[in-house]
């Protein structure tokens, strides 16, 4: 059994131990405009991811600031919401039992949703190698594993960079992996500022770009949508496509049914109108998006980008590379204790809104309020 399915299999028999309690609903720097790759593709612009961009600015940093002395939960701290506002939460509340029971709810949930993603992932590559746009077969290079429990995520970064040696002088592609909460946007963003000219790379407007030929063509041609996705039709629409430099920096061009474009001119327009077909448009183009991608990304650092791309193995596994690099945590239930404590405290504060001299205690009483709200709903 996969190590993921393992990891959820244990979450889901100490959730059987606990009392139910229903999980409350819930950047960086880019040289070049360039969602992660392969990273819940199929809910680009359908779903909301279930870490958003503000949750994984905390990173990994929380497993390092568990390991300090804790600080009391203050407004001024509170008031932060970020990693060091996390982790005195934690620390603060590691021992109830509510919040244990909630975080290990919230830590099943989060990997599912990664379990689940996985699956329709490996669905559209077994469709791709299927159709022979993907080989069956890859030779992966190693990947390094860094656990991340005890380290900030400065000494993340800095592992990294160690192991690179003297390839970012000269350009490299750099695939980064792990589950969601590990801190790998945290990680991204630590190197995208310690690395030369960097770019971390997005395939989500290339799905978006390939979702607008399908929707031109079907609207063209008055046929169904899923009748614009054959192998055939979706080959002559990677086409259309074309990454390069252009204006003096490196953008993708789409051009072909009567349209010529600049993704970076359209972004905000055209390509958010067709969001709603993104899905549909995914499901069976993983194989021939990560063929573009791996183009893409050889440009990028022939020309001297060192190109930082974050995903899921599936489809990192296609992406040639000497560095590799994956995160792990030995204890998966600080993810779930991480984002907790994040609901917790945006909670706090809410509850806190017309208090701006509220004292330890008046918080410490707000935290104990949301911690109720959230697991009597």
């Amino acid at each position: 059994m996969p190590t993921r399915c393992r990891m959820f299999s244990s979450v889901m028999r100490h959730m059987k131990h606990s009392s139910a309690v229903r999980p409350h609903p819930s950047l960086l720097k880019t040289g070049t405009q360039i969602a992660p790759l392969g990273d819940r593709a199929m809910h680009a612009d359908a779903s909301a991811a279930v870490v958003t961009a503000g949750v994984m600015a905390a990173g990994a940093g929380v497993w390092f600031m568990l390991r300090q002395s804790p600080q009391p939960v203050t407004l001024e701290l509170l008031k932060k919401q970020d990693a060091t506002t996390s982790a005195a939460i934690i620390a603060a509340f590691k021992s109830d039992k509510n919040f244990k029971k909630y975080s290990v709810q919230v830590t099943a949930e989060i990997i599912g949703r990664d379990v689940e993603d996985e699956k329709k992932l490996q669905k559209g590559i077994d469709m791709a190698i299927g159709k022979k746009v993907l080989p069956a077969k890859v030779d992966v290079e190693k990947v390094m594993v860094i656990r991340v429990d005890s380290k900030s995520p400065e000494a993340v970064a800095n592992q990294i960079i160690s192991a690179l040696g003297h390839a970012p002088s000269k350009g490299c592609v750099l695939t980064l992996q792990g589950w969601s909460g590990t801190g790998k946007g945290t990680t991204v963003a630590k190197l995208a500022e310690t690395l030369p000219k960097t770019a971390t790379w997005s395939n989500g407007n290339i799905f978006r770009s390939l979702t607008l030929l399908a929707v031109t063509y079907s609207e063209q041609k008055g046929c169904d949508l899923k009748d614009a996705l054959t192998p055939e039709l979706l080959a002559s629409f990677m086409g259309m496509l074309e990454f390069g430099e252009f204006n003096g920096k490196f953008d993708t061009k789409i051009e072909g049914l009567g349209m010529r474009y600049l993704v970076s001119d359209i972004q905000n327009t055209k390509l958010k109108a067709i969001s709603k077909f993104i899905p549909t448009v995914a499901e069976v183009s993983q194989g021939e998006v990560v063929n573009f991608v791996q183009g893409a990304l050889q440009k990028m650092s022939s020309a001297g980008f060192n190109v930082l791309v974050e995903g899921r193995e599936q489809t990192l596994n296609y992406i040639r590379s000497p560095h590799r690099f994956e995160l792990v945590l030995k204890d998966s239930n600080l993810i779930g204790m991480r984002r907790a404590a994040q609901v917790l405290g945006g909670e706090a504060l809410e509850l806190l809104k017309g208090k701006p001299g509220a004292d330890d205690a008046a918080v410490q009483v707000a935290l104990q309020d949301a911690l109720s709200k959230l697991t009597t709903k």
